[in-house]
C-alpha cells in the first residue's frame, strides 16, 4: 500500500507484517556503537570491587592500609561509609505469600557486605584509584579478617536439620513456602487415575552471560544536587526508582542514562550492589568514577538463572485424559533475593501449557544457599513450566503404549473451547494447538524418522526425536510511557519506557507509526534510554515491548491525530468535526483541500500562532495502562544424534511453528527465536554451574563452563502460524522468551528418545558426554 509524505508524493509504507532491516545496525556493524565502558567522562577515576573468597563467613575486619598507601589510590569504601551517607540496603520490591498466608522472607542485602559474607564473590569494599590498573593492584592488597563458617549450595542441604543458618530472619533458610492450587481436588483425580507417571525432574542452574559485561559511571551533578548513573540495564525508569530506595532520595534526584547495552536476558533489570559505591564515591572526589567488571567476576556477581528441583506428576483416566498435574520441590534463591524472585512460581502460569487439565497443584520451599542470588533468565521460570508437562507428557506415553503424539492431541485445548480458563488462573483467549502440532509434524517428515535413524545407526549413532509444545504468559501488567516529539530537523522522535538491549526496537516501533500516522519510517528516531525524558516505563522483559510498548504508540498516535484535527481545522478554515485523517493528511470531507501531517509540524516549528482553544502543539506524552498478557505457543521439534562411545550430543535437525499473533517485523521475530533456541540447547546439553563443599564455584571460566557456538547449532526452519489475540489493539502476543521454552523439552524429549534404545527413560540436563556415556555404560 502506498502513502503520501508532505509533498503528497507516494512512498513505500514500511508498515505492520514487513521484514525491515533494523536501523541501528549499520552503527552498531561499523563497531560504532556506545556501550557503557565506551564511555569516558572528564576526569574520571577508577574503581575494582573487593569480593570475598570465602562463600560464608563473620566479617570481623577490613584493613586497607596497606591499600590506602599504594600509587595512585583516592578512596576505599566500606559498609561503614555507606551507612553514614545515610543510603539504605537494597530490597526485594515484591513479597509473596507463604502457604500459611504469612509473608514469604526477604532480608536485605548491603551494597557492601556488612558483618557476615554469604556467597563467593559478594562485594566487601570499593577501591577507587586513577587508573583501573591501580585500583585492581590495591583491591589485591585489601586485606578481609574473615571467620569461615560452614557453607551450603543446594536447597535440601539448606533446609536440612542443623543446616549453617545464613540470615537471621530467615530460620531454616526458609524463604518461601509456596503452595498454589486445589490440593483436595488433585489428591482425589491422583486417587482415581488410572495411571500416575512421576518423574524427579531438574532444572539446571546457568550462569547468564550476556555478551558486554556489566559496567557503570557514577557522576556528582554539583550544579543541580543530583546523582548521575551511566549504565546498562533494561529499564532506566525502574532502575532509577529502585535505586533512589537505595539512595535514599526522591527519584528525581538521580538521572540514569543507558546507551547500547550488549544483551541481559533478565540479569541486567534490578539495581546491583555496585552502583551505590560508585555513586558515593564520585561525590565524595568531586569527579566520575567508572566500573567495568571483568568476566571472571561476572561469574561471581552476576545473577544466575534457574536452579528448580521438582518431583513432577502427571494423572490420567484409561484414555490417556489428563486428569491433574502437580508440581513438588525447591528452588535455590541463592544467598538473597531479588526480583523477580522466587522465579520458581511462575511454572504455576505455564505448567498447563496448551492442554485441558481439570485442577493442579504447586508446592515449593525456596531456600538461602550460600549461592550467587538467583534472578530472571530469559522466561523466569515460565519455560520450566512447559518442560516438566511435555517430559511427563513423554513419560507417559511410553508407560501407558500411548502414541506421544495422539497423547497430544487428545488432551489439546480446542479453539472451540476460546476463551479457556486454566486451572493456573489463566485466561487463554486464542491458540490452534492441534494445528500448529501437526504443521510441525509435517515440517519435520516426522513420518520418514525411521529411514534417517536406520542411516545414523549405520554409522554407529543413536538417533532420537522430541517434541516440544509450549505456551507462554507474557506482558505483566503496569504501565508504558509513549512520546512522540516533531523536531526541529523535522524528525518524529518516540520516546518508550521500554529498552533495547539488543532486541532491535526502532524499527518495529517506526513500523506501528508509520502505519498509524503515514510519517515516512526514515522519519522516525527512538529514544529510550534517559530516565528524564521518560513519565513511566516498565523496560523489557516478560516478551513485553512488542506488546505493550505498541500499544502505548497507537494510543499516542491516535492523539496526535486528535490534536492535528484541531490544528488543521485553524489552517484550512473549517470546522474540526470535518476534518478527516488518511494516510497522513488531513482532508475536509468531501473536498480536495487537505494539508499533510508533516506540514502542520513545520508550520508548528515557524512560529505559527494558534488560538488559544486549539491544541498548540502535535507532540504528545502518554501513559498507557497495559493491555492484559498474551499467550504465544507453539510447537518444536528436534532430532539429536548420539555417539555411545563418547556419550557426544549433536542437534542434527531443528523445526519450529510459532504462534506469535501478529508478526510487526517477521525477520527480527525469526532473530529472537533462533537466539532463545540456542539458549535452551545450552542449558539442555552444556551448561554446568558447579559448586563444591565449600561452597566454591568449581566452574569459571569459558575455560571450563561451556557455552554453544555457531558449531553446535543446526539449521532452523521457522514456520508461523499467527492467530492474533484479542487482548491488545495489534492482536501481537510476544516471542522474546518462546525459544527456550520449545527448546528444553523438544532437545530433552529428543535426547531420552535416543537413550530409550538403552532402557534410559529419563535424565535430567545439562545432558553433557560425560553424564550420558555413564547412564550407557553404567552397569
Amino acid at each position: 500500500m502506498d502513502s503520501f509524505d508532505d509533498t503528497g508524493l507516494a512512498f513505500v509504507k514500511f508498515g505492520v507484517g514487513q521484514s525491515v532491516a533494523r536501523t541501528e545496525d549499520p552503527t552498531l556493524l561499523r563497531g560504532e556503537g556506545r556501550y557503557t565502558d565506551d564511555i569516558n567522562l572528564a576526569g574520571q577515576a577508577y574503581a575494582v570491587m573487593v569480593r570475598s573468597r570465602i562463600a560464608h563467613g563473620r566479617l570481623k575486619g577490613i584493613d586497607t592500609a596497606a591499600a590506602f598507601a599504594m600509587p595512585g589510590v583516592l578512596a576505599i569504601l566500606t559498609s561503614d561509609d555507606l551507612d553514614a551517607a545515610g543510603f539504605n540496603p537494597l530490597k526485594c520490591p515484591m513479597n509473596i505469600p507463604q502457604r500459611d498466608g504469612s509473608p514469604m522472607k526477604t532480608p536485605v542485602r548491603p551494597s557492601l557486605a556488612k558483618g557476615k559474607v554469604r556467597f563467593v564473590g559478594e562485594a566487601v569494599a570499593c577501591v577507587v584509584a586513577e587508573t583501573a590498573l591501580q585500583a585492581k593492584d590495591a583491591a589485591e592488597a585489601v586485606e578481609l579478617d574473615i571467620d569461615e563458617l560452614p557453607a551450603v549450595t543446594t536447597p535440601a542441604a539448606a533446609l536440612a536439620e542443623g543446616a549453617p543458618q545464613i540470615h537471621d530472619d530467615a530460620p531454616g533458610n526458609l524463604v518461601l513456602d509456596f503452595h498454589y492450587g486445589n490440593a483436595e481436588a488433585v489428591a482425589k483425580a491422583f486417587a482415581e487415575a488410572a495411571h500416575v507417571t512421576r518423574l524427579e525432574i531438574e532444572s539446571n542452574r546457568v550462569v547468564v552471560n550476556a555478551m558486554e559485561p556489566r559496567s557503570a559511571i557514577g557522576s556528582w551533578d554539583a550544579v543541580n544536587e543530583r546523582w548521575v548513573l551511566n549504565v546498562g540495564c533494561q529499564g532506566v525508569f525502574g532502575l532509577r526508582g529502585g535505586l533512589a530506595g537505595v539512595l535514599n532520595v526522591k527519584p528525581d534526584r538521580l538521572h540514569v542514562l543507558t546507551g547500547n547495552v550488549g544483551g541481559s536476558f533478565g540479569m541486567k533489570a534490578p539495581p546491583y550492589p555496585e552502583y551505590a559505591p560508585l555513586l558515593l564515591a564520585a561525590k565524595k572526589l568531586g569527579r566520575p568514577v567508572k566500573w567495568t567488571d571483568e568476566r571472571s567476576e561476572s561469574f561471581l556477581s552476576d545473577h544466575h538463572g534457574r536452579d528448580h528441583q521438582r518431583i513432577a506428576e502427571l494423572a490420567l483416566d484409561k484414555e490417556g485424559h489428563f486428569l491433574a498435574v502437580r508440581l513438588s520441590g525447591t528452588g535455590n534463591a541463592g544467598a538473597y533475593i531479588y526480583p523477580p524472585m522466587p522465579v520458581t512460581t511462575n511454572a504455576v502460569k505455564n505448567v498447563i501449557d496448551v492442554y485441558k487439565t481439570p485442577a493442579m497443584e504447586v508446592n515449593s520451599k525456596v531456600a538461602f544457599t550460600n549461592t550467587t542470588p538467583i534472578a530472571a533468565y530469559r522466561g523466569a521460570g515460565r519455560p520450566e513450566g512447559n518442560y516438566y508437562m511435555e517430559r511427563l507428557i513423554d513419560t507417559a506415553a511410553r508407560e501407558m503404549g500411548i502414541d506421544r503424539v495422539e497423547l497430544r492431541r487428545r488432551n489439546h485445548i480446542s479453539p472451540e473451547a476460546m476463551p479457556y480458563k486454566a486451572p493456573s488462573g489463566m485466561a487463554y483467549d486464542s491458540g490452534e494447538f492441534t494445528a500448529v502440532l501437526d504443521k510441525a509434524l509435517q515440517a519435520s517428515d516426522w513420518d520418514g524418522f525411521e529411514a534417517r535413524k536406520a542411516e545414523s545407526r549405520a554409522r554407529g549413532k543413536l538417533r532420537g526425536r522430541g517434541i516440544g509444545s509450549y505456551l507462554e504468559v507474557t506482558a505483566p501488567a503496569g504501565k508504558e510511557y509513549g512520546g512522540i516529539r516533531f523536531e526541529d530537523d523535522g524528525t518524529v522522535t518516540m520516546l518508550s519506557g521500554t529498552l533495547d538491549y539488543g532486541q532491535g526496537h526502532a524499527s518495529p516501533f517506526a513500523q506501528v507509526l508509520t502505519e498509524k500516522l503515514g510519517i515516512p519510517f526514515d522519519r522516525f528516531r527512538l529514544l529510550q534510554g534517559d530516565s528524564d525524558q521518560l513519565l513511566a516505563g516498565g523496560g523489557t522483559g516478560g516478551s513485553r515491548s512488542a506488546i505493550v510498548g505498541s500499544e502505548a504508540f497507537l494510543e499516542a498516535g491516535a492523539k496526535v491525530i486528535e490534536q492535528g484535527r484541531a490544528i488543521a481545522a485553524h489552517v484550512l478554515e473549517a470546522a474540526t468535526v470535518d476534518i478527516e485523517f488518511d494516510r497522513g493528511r488531513f482532508r475536509i470531507a468531501g473536498t480536495d483541500r487537505s494539508i499533510g501531517l508533516l506540514d502542520l509540524a513545520s508550520k508548528l516549528r515557524d512560529g505559527m500562532t494558534l488560538p488559544e482553544d486549539v491544541p498548540q502543539t502535535l507532540d504528545v506524552r502518554h501513559i498507557s495502562d497495559t493491555p492484559p498478557s498474551a499467550f504465544p505457543n507453539g510447537c518444536h521439534v528436534a532430532e539429536v544424534e548420539i555417539d555411545p562411545d563418547t556419550g557426544q550430543i549433536e542437534v542434527v535437525r531443528y523445526f519450529m511453528v510459532n504462534d506469535f499473533g501478529t508478526l510487526i517485523n517477521p525477520m527480527l521475530v525469526e532473530g529472537q527465536a533462533h537466539g532463545g533456541v540456542v539458549q535452551g540447547i545450552g542449558q539442555a546439553i552444556f551448561e554446568r554451574t558447579v559448586y563444591d563443599e565449600l561452597g566454591q564455584p568449581v566452574a569459571g571460566t569459558y575455560m571450563d563452563y561451556a557455552l554453544p557456538r555457531a558449531s553446535d547449532a543446526p539449521l532452523f526452519s521457522i514456520i508461523s502460524h499467527p492467530v492474533p489475540c484479542k487482548t491488545n489493539s495489534l492482536g501481537v502476543k510476544g516471542c522474546g522468551e518462546a525459544g527456550c521454552a520449545g527448546a528444553l523439552p523438544s532437545v530433552m524429549n529428543a535426547v531420552v528418545d535416543a537413550l530409550s534404545e538403552a532402557g534410559i527413560t529419563h535424565i535430567d540436563m545439562p545432558v553433557t558426554p560425560e553424564k550420558v556415556w555413564r547412564a550407557l555404560n553404567r552397569g
